[in-house]
């Protein structure tokens, strides 16, 4: 584990923590998850989002270990928040223009600032923590310095950068995506868009001095007024979904490589064809990650890389860190590869670069497979709406069963 991080970087640390958890995930993870002792003391959740994130456990695992030791009725509360990202996951996998409208925001917006000095120097004072307001300026140097906050005070963070400091959520978002170890373009993009009532249309989250105070256990006094109010930001158009394209599947008579992208670092855990001759990844997260992010997901990708090719008895390769085609391209060639596999990437910077991959692997006669996972195929096509009807598809989500737990 980096001394940075308090987060597991290894499959093996990922299941130890997962364990270590357990006994906390149900009543006293519904009554406490909201408080929030600072990065120094002792943590309300499971501090697995990271890990999740990457896949280095996967939602399957997680809450089949929670139900079990709970039941459903005991871990609901938990389940309930490990399929929230599910869901956002799925909803901007049907709604891919959102993600692609909040990049052009943010580099419209960040050349704008040179325009507006009083814009400008708030945007600057929040980035440097100099605001004046106790939490947030607190928060924002733990968010650089430990890559993490909690959820709770993510909302309030969001609340205050948008309503207080009169910033742009979408600057506010690609600060959060730029050093958050968890961030992936669905969570964090909607997340924020939640807040400012672009999500659920017309609600917004106004943070309140009192609960920072409470939550935070009186580390906060929060002197400086806060808004009083959270007026909605202007709407804008949320397209209509587009259902998810069916699975992929690999034939299983062709010589194929394996490619593991930090999407998910478990691919040992996928049914793979029996004809695999190669395993490679690249270090490659894209956009302009924090070195604190860039080094987790590295370490993380690290492990994954380490446990497929020892799992295939194959020696691991690592191809051009850009995702370059040329280098993709003499990988397959010298190992006569017909087909790549790697796991299905939602919508974000992976997938737009395995998108660009693809028709350059097919003009060598190369297909690009991309596998998903259960647990996505059942869920994405049902987060078409609002999270409260994807509820129902969470029984068939505890019934399918959890990766390999070696």
């Amino acid at each position: 584990m980096l001394p940075e991080t308090r987060f597991p970087l290894s499959r093996a640390d990922a299941l130890a923590r997962l364990h270590d958890f357990i006994p906390l995930a149900g009543r006293a993870y519904a009554v406490r998850r909201n408080h929030d002792a600072g990065p120094g003391g002792t943590a309300t959740t499971s501090l697995l989002s990271p890990a999740i994130r990457r896949r280095l456990v996967s939602e399957a695992d997680v809450v089949a270990a929670a139900v079990a030791a709970h039941g459903f009725g005991g871990a609901e509360k938990f389940v309930q928040e490990v399929c929230w990202r599910t869901y956002w996951v799925g909803w901007l996998q049907q709604r891919p223009e959102i993600w692609t409208r909040w990049q052009a925001d943010v580099v419209r917006m960040e050349a704008m600032l040179a325009d507006d000095g009083k814009w400008q120097r708030r945007y600057t004072q929040a980035l440097a923590g100099q605001t004046g307001i106790d939490c947030f300026d607190a928060w924002v140097h733990e968010l650089a310095e430990t890559g993490w906050l909690h959820n709770h005070v993510r909302m309030s963070f969001a609340s205050i950068w948008c309503f207080t400091l009169r910033l742009p959520w979408q600057l506010g978002a690609a600060f959060f995506y730029r050093h958050l170890l968890d961030a992936c373009p669905a969570s964090n993009t909607l997340g924020w868009r939640w807040v400012v009532g672009l999500q659920t249309a017309g609600k917004t989250y106004l943070a309140r001095a009192d609960l920072i105070r409470d939550l935070s256990g009186g580390r906060f006094r929060v002197e400086t007024p806060l808004a009083r109010e959270a007026p909605p930001w202007p709407a804008d158009m949320i397209p209509p979904p587009i259902p998810p394209a069916p699975a992929m599947v690999a034939d299983p008579d062709l010589r194929t490589g394996l490619f593991v992208t930090t999407e998910d670092t478990c691919l040992e855990t996928l049914s793979l064809p029996g004809r695999i001759v190669a395993v490679a990844a690249t270090p490659d997260i894209g956009g302009t990650p924090a070195p604190l992010k860039q080094r987790v997901a590295m370490a993380m990708l690290a492990d994954g890389l380490d446990r497929a090719a020892t799992r295939l008895g194959l020696a691991p390769e690592r191809v051009d860190a850009t995702f370059g085609f040329e280098a993709m391209r003499d990988w397959a060639a010298r190992h006569r590869l017909a087909q790549i596999i790697t796991a299905d990437a939602p919508v974000g910077p992976v997938k737009d670069r395995l998108d660009a991959l693809a028709p350059a692997l097919a003009a060598d006669g190369v297909a690009l497979v991309r596998l998903r996972r259960a647990w996505d195929d059942v869920a994405w096509p049902r987060a078409s709406k609002g999270f409260f009807p994807f509820k129902a598809v969470i029984p068939k989500l505890l019934a399918l069963p959890p990766a390999a737990l070696a």
